[in-house]
Protein backbone atom coordinates (compact mmCIF):
# COMPACT_ATOMS: atom_id res chain seq x y z
CA UNK A 1 0.00 0.00 0.00
CA UNK A 2 1.07 3.78 -0.46
CA UNK A 3 0.34 5.72 2.38
CA UNK A 4 -0.49 9.46 3.01
CA UNK A 5 0.82 11.56 6.08
CA UNK A 6 -1.98 12.78 6.30
CA UNK A 7 -3.63 9.75 7.90
CA UNK A 8 -1.12 9.58 10.75
CA UNK A 9 -4.04 9.40 13.60
CA UNK A 10 -3.75 6.13 15.57
CA UNK A 11 -8.33 5.90 14.57
CA UNK A 12 -7.61 5.60 10.94
CA UNK A 13 -6.03 2.97 8.23
CA UNK A 14 -5.93 3.82 4.97
CA UNK A 15 -4.12 2.93 1.90
CA UNK A 16 -3.87 3.17 -2.37
CA UNK A 17 -3.08 -0.17 -3.43
CA UNK A 18 -1.17 -1.66 -6.05
CA UNK A 19 -1.97 -3.63 -8.45
CA UNK A 20 0.95 -6.31 -6.30
CA UNK A 21 -0.62 -8.81 -4.51
CA UNK A 22 -3.08 -10.86 -5.70
CA UNK A 23 -3.89 -13.64 -7.21
CA UNK A 24 -5.30 -12.54 -10.56
CA UNK A 25 -3.34 -12.89 -13.79
CA UNK A 26 -3.03 -11.86 -17.45
CA UNK A 27 -4.41 -8.06 -17.70
CA UNK A 28 -5.65 -8.69 -14.64
CA UNK A 29 -2.43 -9.11 -13.00
CA UNK A 30 -2.26 -9.00 -9.74
CA UNK A 31 -4.52 -7.51 -7.24
CA UNK A 32 -7.63 -6.48 -9.10
CA UNK A 33 -10.76 -5.78 -7.34
CA UNK A 34 -13.23 -4.27 -9.50
CA UNK A 35 -16.25 -6.74 -9.91
CA UNK A 36 -17.13 -4.82 -12.69
CA UNK A 37 -14.33 -6.46 -15.08
CA UNK A 38 -14.50 -10.40 -16.35
CA UNK A 39 -11.61 -11.23 -13.99
CA UNK A 40 -12.88 -14.58 -12.54
CA UNK A 41 -15.06 -13.66 -9.72
CA UNK A 42 -13.40 -16.09 -7.59
CA UNK A 43 -9.82 -13.81 -7.82
CA UNK A 44 -11.51 -10.81 -7.33
CA UNK A 45 -13.01 -11.64 -3.89
CA UNK A 46 -10.02 -13.18 -2.87
CA UNK A 47 -8.04 -9.94 -4.09
CA UNK A 48 -10.63 -7.48 -1.77
CA UNK A 49 -9.89 -10.49 1.28
CA UNK A 50 -6.14 -9.50 1.15
CA UNK A 51 -6.99 -5.48 1.11
CA UNK A 52 -9.39 -5.84 3.94
CA UNK A 53 -6.71 -7.69 5.68
CA UNK A 54 -4.55 -4.97 5.19
CA UNK A 55 -6.60 -2.77 6.72
CA UNK A 56 -7.62 -4.66 9.37
CA UNK A 57 -11.14 -4.90 8.91
CA UNK A 58 -13.16 -8.19 7.76
CA UNK A 59 -13.58 -8.89 4.29
CA UNK A 60 -17.30 -8.10 4.30
CA UNK A 61 -16.68 -4.77 5.77
CA UNK A 62 -14.65 -3.65 2.90
CA UNK A 63 -17.37 -1.82 0.85
CA UNK A 64 -17.19 -0.34 -2.35
CA UNK A 65 -19.75 1.33 -4.75
CA UNK A 66 -21.48 1.16 -8.33
CA UNK A 67 -19.44 3.75 -9.48
CA UNK A 68 -21.05 5.63 -13.07
CA UNK A 69 -19.11 8.47 -12.61
CA UNK A 70 -21.73 10.86 -11.02
CA UNK A 71 -21.82 13.59 -7.94
CA UNK A 72 -23.94 11.19 -5.42
CA UNK A 73 -22.47 10.64 -2.08
CA UNK A 74 -23.75 7.27 -0.05
CA UNK A 75 -23.77 7.29 3.69
CA UNK A 76 -23.06 4.13 4.89
CA UNK A 77 -24.33 3.00 8.33
CA UNK A 78 -24.33 -0.88 7.65
CA UNK A 79 -22.01 -2.58 5.80
CA UNK A 80 -24.18 -5.73 4.83
CA UNK A 81 -26.74 -3.30 3.99
CA UNK A 82 -24.85 -1.33 1.99
CA UNK A 83 -23.44 -4.41 -0.15
CA UNK A 84 -26.54 -5.77 -0.57
CA UNK A 85 -28.37 -3.04 -2.10
CA UNK A 86 -25.39 -1.29 -3.76
CA UNK A 87 -26.24 2.33 -4.90
CA UNK A 88 -25.09 4.04 -7.98
CA UNK A 89 -22.42 6.34 -6.30
CA UNK A 90 -18.87 7.80 -6.99
CA UNK A 91 -18.49 8.61 -3.11
CA UNK A 92 -19.12 7.35 0.49
CA UNK A 93 -18.73 8.63 4.20
CA UNK A 94 -19.01 7.05 7.63
CA UNK A 95 -18.49 7.32 10.92
CA UNK A 96 -18.79 3.65 11.86
CA UNK A 97 -15.72 2.23 12.99
CA UNK A 98 -14.54 -0.78 11.60
CA UNK A 99 -16.36 -0.39 7.68
CA UNK A 100 -13.59 0.29 5.22
CA UNK A 101 -14.69 2.78 2.64
CA UNK A 102 -13.44 1.30 -0.79
CA UNK A 103 -12.93 3.19 -4.09
CA UNK A 104 -11.84 1.65 -7.29
CA UNK A 105 -10.13 3.35 -10.20
CA UNK A 106 -7.87 2.85 -13.31
CA UNK A 107 -6.75 6.43 -14.13
CA UNK A 108 -9.67 8.24 -12.33
CA UNK A 109 -8.68 10.03 -9.23
CA UNK A 110 -9.08 8.45 -5.05
CA UNK A 111 -9.43 11.07 -3.18
CA UNK A 112 -9.50 9.98 0.69
CA UNK A 113 -10.94 12.13 3.75
CA UNK A 114 -10.81 12.34 7.16
CA UNK A 115 -12.11 14.54 10.64
CA UNK A 116 -10.37 12.06 12.63
CA UNK A 117 -11.55 14.87 16.23
CA UNK A 118 -14.96 13.83 14.72
CA UNK A 119 -14.52 10.25 13.55
CA UNK A 120 -15.84 10.71 10.15
CA UNK A 121 -14.02 9.26 7.29
CA UNK A 122 -15.19 9.31 3.34
CA UNK A 123 -13.58 8.46 0.01
CA UNK A 124 -14.41 9.45 -3.36
CA UNK A 125 -13.87 9.08 -7.33
CA UNK A 126 -13.50 11.65 -9.49
CA UNK A 127 -12.90 11.46 -12.88
CA UNK A 128 -13.34 14.95 -14.85
CA UNK A 129 -16.97 14.48 -14.46
CA UNK A 130 -17.62 14.10 -11.09
CA UNK A 131 -14.91 16.53 -10.76
CA UNK A 132 -16.64 18.97 -12.14
CA UNK A 133 -19.80 18.53 -11.35
CA UNK A 134 -19.21 18.88 -7.25
CA UNK A 135 -18.31 16.02 -6.54
CA UNK A 136 -15.87 17.24 -3.75
CA UNK A 137 -18.01 19.48 -2.11
CA UNK A 138 -20.59 17.15 -2.38
CA UNK A 139 -18.09 14.18 -0.32
CA UNK A 140 -17.35 17.11 2.55
CA UNK A 141 -20.98 18.11 3.11
CA UNK A 142 -22.51 14.57 3.19
CA UNK A 143 -19.43 14.57 6.09
CA UNK A 144 -20.26 17.36 7.97
CA UNK A 145 -23.86 16.25 8.01
CA UNK A 146 -22.07 13.41 10.44
CA UNK A 147 -20.58 16.38 12.44
CA UNK A 148 -17.29 16.62 10.74
CA UNK A 149 -15.86 19.87 10.73
CA UNK A 150 -14.26 21.27 7.50
CA UNK A 151 -11.82 23.14 9.15
CA UNK A 152 -10.89 19.63 10.72
CA UNK A 153 -11.16 17.44 7.11
CA UNK A 154 -8.07 16.40 5.80
CA UNK A 155 -7.82 14.74 1.93
CA UNK A 156 -5.54 13.03 -0.54
CA UNK A 157 -5.80 12.44 -3.95
CA UNK A 158 -4.11 9.36 -5.15
CA UNK A 159 -2.51 7.93 -7.70
CA UNK A 160 -4.15 8.94 -11.21
CA UNK A 161 -3.27 9.68 -14.88
CA UNK A 162 -0.72 12.35 -14.89
CA UNK A 163 -0.96 15.52 -17.57
CA UNK A 164 1.35 14.43 -19.45
CA UNK A 165 -0.57 11.21 -20.33
CA UNK A 166 -3.76 12.21 -20.76
CA UNK A 167 -4.53 13.71 -24.00
CA UNK A 168 -8.21 15.30 -25.22
CA UNK A 169 -9.87 16.37 -27.45
CA UNK A 170 -10.55 20.17 -29.09
CA UNK A 171 -13.95 20.04 -27.27
CA UNK A 172 -13.31 19.09 -24.18
CA UNK A 173 -12.00 22.27 -22.13
CA UNK A 174 -15.31 24.25 -23.09
CA UNK A 175 -17.24 22.72 -20.03
CA UNK A 176 -14.45 23.65 -17.54
CA UNK A 177 -14.53 27.15 -18.45
CA UNK A 178 -17.95 27.46 -18.79
CA UNK A 179 -18.04 26.58 -15.00
CA UNK A 180 -14.75 28.94 -14.83
CA UNK A 181 -12.47 30.97 -16.99
CA UNK A 182 -9.74 29.98 -14.78
CA UNK A 183 -9.70 26.70 -15.36
CA UNK A 184 -7.97 27.34 -18.65
CA UNK A 185 -4.83 26.51 -16.43
CA UNK A 186 -5.24 22.68 -16.32
CA UNK A 187 -4.89 22.53 -20.17
CA UNK A 188 -1.83 22.48 -21.89
CA UNK A 189 -1.37 22.34 -25.70
CA UNK A 190 -0.10 19.30 -27.00
CA UNK A 191 1.80 18.17 -29.90
CA UNK A 192 -0.68 17.08 -31.70
CA UNK A 193 -2.71 19.86 -33.52
CA UNK A 194 -6.39 20.61 -31.75
CA UNK A 195 -5.35 18.43 -29.16
CA UNK A 196 -4.59 19.25 -25.41
CA UNK A 197 -3.37 17.60 -21.98
CA UNK A 198 -5.60 17.50 -19.10
CA UNK A 199 -4.28 18.16 -15.28
CA UNK A 200 -6.84 15.87 -13.25
CA UNK A 201 -4.81 15.79 -10.10
CA UNK A 202 -4.50 19.44 -10.35
CA UNK A 203 -8.27 20.37 -10.90
CA UNK A 204 -9.10 17.90 -8.54
CA UNK A 205 -6.98 19.48 -5.44
CA UNK A 206 -7.88 22.97 -6.92
CA UNK A 207 -11.62 21.75 -6.16
CA UNK A 208 -10.53 20.69 -2.59
CA UNK A 209 -8.80 23.69 -1.74
CA UNK A 210 -11.58 26.06 -2.96
CA UNK A 211 -13.73 23.58 -0.76
CA UNK A 212 -12.39 25.13 2.03
CA UNK A 213 -9.68 22.29 2.92
CA UNK A 214 -6.25 23.54 3.25
CA UNK A 215 -3.21 22.02 2.11
CA UNK A 216 -4.14 18.82 0.49
CA UNK A 217 -1.82 16.34 -0.08
CA UNK A 218 -1.34 14.78 -3.76
CA UNK A 219 0.36 10.99 -4.55
CA UNK A 220 2.80 12.41 -7.38
CA UNK A 221 2.41 8.93 -9.21
CA UNK A 222 1.14 8.42 -12.71
CA UNK A 223 -1.36 5.02 -13.74
CA UNK A 224 -0.60 5.32 -16.91
CA UNK A 225 2.91 5.47 -17.30
CA UNK A 226 3.81 2.93 -14.37
CA UNK A 227 2.60 -0.77 -15.96
CA UNK A 228 4.24 -2.46 -12.75
CA UNK A 229 2.34 -0.62 -10.22
CA UNK A 230 -1.11 0.11 -11.70
CA UNK A 231 -4.19 -0.20 -13.83
CA UNK A 232 -4.88 1.94 -16.57
CA UNK A 233 -8.31 2.41 -19.17
CA UNK A 234 -6.18 4.30 -20.99
CA UNK A 235 -3.26 2.30 -21.43
CA UNK A 236 -5.57 -0.70 -21.94
CA UNK A 237 -7.62 0.84 -24.98
CA UNK A 238 -3.88 2.14 -26.52
CA UNK A 239 -3.12 -1.37 -26.37
CA UNK A 240 -5.96 -2.69 -27.52
CA UNK A 241 -7.07 -4.78 -24.67
CA UNK A 242 -10.61 -5.77 -24.45
CA UNK A 243 -10.70 -5.13 -20.34
CA UNK A 244 -8.98 -4.03 -17.44
CA UNK A 245 -8.59 -4.19 -13.86
CA UNK A 246 -9.45 -1.74 -11.21
CA UNK A 247 -7.22 -0.53 -8.65
CA UNK A 248 -8.49 -0.46 -4.64
CA UNK A 249 -7.91 2.83 -2.53
CA UNK A 250 -9.77 2.47 0.68
CA UNK A 251 -9.79 4.23 4.44
CA UNK A 252 -11.51 2.79 7.51
CA UNK A 253 -11.86 4.10 11.16
CA UNK A 254 -10.38 1.36 13.51
CA UNK A 255 -12.27 -0.04 15.65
Amino acid sequence: MIKSSLFADASIRHGYFTREGGVSDGIYGSLNCGAGSSDCAENIIENKRRAAECLGVAANRLVTLHQIHSTNVATVEDATTLMANMPQADAMVTNQPGIALGILTADCAPILFADPAANVIGAAHAGWKGALGGLVENTIAAMETLDARRDGIVACVGPCIAQNSYQVGPEFPDAFLAADPNSGAYFLPDTEPEKYRFDLRGFVLSQIENAGISAPEAIEMDTYERDDLFFSYRRACHRAEDDCGRGLSAIALTG
